[in-house]
Parts: structure tokens; sequence; C-alpha cells
């Protein structure tokens, strides 16, 4: 069994200031919104994040929004931004991190993958610097980024793995970094099996720090944050937590979740244990410097990723 590395109370108490970013888009700033909690519980203050990629529903442009593709927002690097209440794309969408900032009257950090791994590291570095974060924290509702490549179900690995490699390389220039998977398996895609092997890979490398769940008083902040921000995956923690159990359907009924009881929790990892111990996407993504060498990074481990779905989904729509 290797050591772990550093354990989850001596990151926290060593931080002031945490920077926590959901990594997969859309919806995931709301599981952010929790860990955020659980840090400000054990005394830090936090500044939340997300990506500029929203769903296809909400969002029909395949891919990320780039800073040309969107109005009113304070622009910290070219890859990162600060969104307000007003952030919005050129055709009017507003991410769920400008309806976030709404609700918390506080800027919320915008991230645009479009640069790669090069891009997102570069672009951390001063957000870090301009919110004066000691703590970057990394949240990842459903576990995509517990993938190793293979799982049958697996359907956007692309942010995921970017983020992953991200975090990695920040840590080797001494950033102090968390990593958290939210809602075990709630986005539909990694099973509850597929989970629990992760997780024991991860427990036997030393990179399983520790697990949190959610509360009554966060649980309820949440179910009225997702009235404004949508999201299916970050709603079934909170509907677990509620005593949801079983099978639900999501994505227009096209995956299945299995909710248990510990849907509601919140799993920490060592980043850099995580990505060498089982992350063959975000290892092969980590030399990229735009989304599309990220994307063909994948393609060549024979992996599909999100942003071919949706632009094979946009290709049809234009036919019609």
């Amino acid at each position: 069994m290797n050591p772990t590395p550093y354990s989850l109370e001596d990151v926290i108490r060593a931080a002031k200031r945490a920077l926590v970013i959901g990594v997969g888009g859309g919806g995931d700033v709301v599981g952010a919104l929790a860990t955020a909690r659980f840090l400000e519980f054990c005394g830090l203050d936090f500044i939340l994040g997300g990506l500029s990629w929203e769903r296809s529903p909400i969002d029909p442009l395949p891919g990320p929004r780039t800073l040309a593709e969107t109005r009113d927002v304070r622009a910290l690097h070219p890859y990162v931004w600060a969104a307000n209440s007003q952030t919005r794309t050129r055709t009017d969408v507003y991410f769920c991190e400008s309806k976030m900032a709404a609700i918390r009257n506080e800027e919320v950090l915008l991230v645009d993958i479009s640069g790669g791994v090069k891009g997102v590291v570069e672009g951390i570095e001063v957000a870090m610097q301009e919110f004066n974060t000691d703590l970057l924290v990394g949240l990842d509702v459903g576990g995509d980024s517990l993938a190793q490549g293979n799982e049958p179900g697996l359907r956007s690995p692309l942010a995921d793995s970017i983020m992953l490699a991200a975090y990695s390389e920040l840590e080797k220039r001494g950033r102090r970094t968390l990593w958290g998977v939210f809602g075990y398996g709630s986005d539909g895609e990694l099973t509850v099996d597929e989970i629990e092997l992760a997780l024991s890979k991860l427990a036997a490398a030393g990179g399983w720090l520790g697990a949190w769940s959610l509360t009554p008083q966060i649980a309820a902040e949440l179910e009225k944050v997702i009235r404004t921000v949508p999201t299916e995956a970050s709603a079934i923690p909170v509907e677990s937590f509620h005593g949801g159990l079983g099978q639900r359907k999501i994505r227009s009924g096209q995956r299945g979740v299995k909710m248990t009881p510990l849907t509601a929790l919140t799993f920490f990892f060592a980043t850099t244990t995580l990505y060498e111990t089982l992350s063959r996407p975000a290892q092969a993504v980590r030399a990229s410097a735009s989304l599309e060498e990220a994307n063909n990074a994948l393609h060549s481990i024979g992996i599909k990723t999100e942003l071919d779905l949706e632009r094979e989904r946009y290709q049809a729509r234009s036919k019609v």
C-alpha cells in the first residue's frame, strides 16, 4: 500500500481561501457549491467557478463558448473570465455560472477549455492570483473523472480529462489541489459498480482522502439554487439525501441512474494520485494546447467524446 501523499485535514487546515470549480460544465457549479459550503464550515472562504460549456439543450452550439462569443464578462485571461449575472453568449444564452452569480451576488469564474490543458493551467494561475486563493478544488458531478476510458456508458470524458490533467500540472507547479466527486453516478454514465472499483483502486494507491455528506441545511440551499440553475445530475444527490432510492431516468429518458444513500456523498481524492492511477483519458490529453488536440488525443485511444456527440446532434438538426 502506498502512503497517502497528504491528508484531507492537512490540505484544508493549510488553506484560507479556495477556488472551487465545477469541472464538467453545465450544472456542475451547483455541486461545487456543496463542496464550497463544506470548506466554509471548515473555516475557508471560497470563490465558485465552472466551465463555459453548457449542455446542448441549453446552448445548441457544440463545444464551449470562447471569449469572443461571450458578452458582459470580465476577462482575466483569454481562457479564464469572471462572470456576473448578465454574462451570456452572443446568442443570449446565460451560463449556469451567470445564474449562480445572480444568486450569490458575486462574480463566478468561467473557464474556457478551448486552449486545452495548457490554456487552463495558465488561466487558473492568473485567477488564483486575482482572487487570492491558496487552494484549488475540482468538483466532478457524477464521477466521469474516475473513468479509465473503457466504460461502455462513458459519454463526456473530454472536459473532465482536460481539467484533471490541468490540476495535476498545477499541483506539480506547487499549487495545493483537491479533487472531489459528488453524486456517485448521478450523471448516468459510470455505473455504481464501476465507481466502486475506481474507489477501491484509489484507496489501495493511497489516493482516497475522505468523504462528506450533504446536510439538511445545504440540501435545502441546493434545492433553492436548482430552481434557477438547470441541472439533473446535481439534483439527484439532493433527492437521494431526502430518501430517494432505486432507478431513475435522466437526459430525456436516455440514461438511467441508480440512487443510493451514497449518492449524497462527496468523495475527495489526491489529484495527482487519481491522474496517475486511473485516468488514461487525462494522461492522453496532458500535452494539449487546444480543444481539438485534446479531442483527437482521446480519439487516438479509442474514446468518443461529448464534443463529437454535440457536433453530430448539431449537424442532424441543421439538415432538418
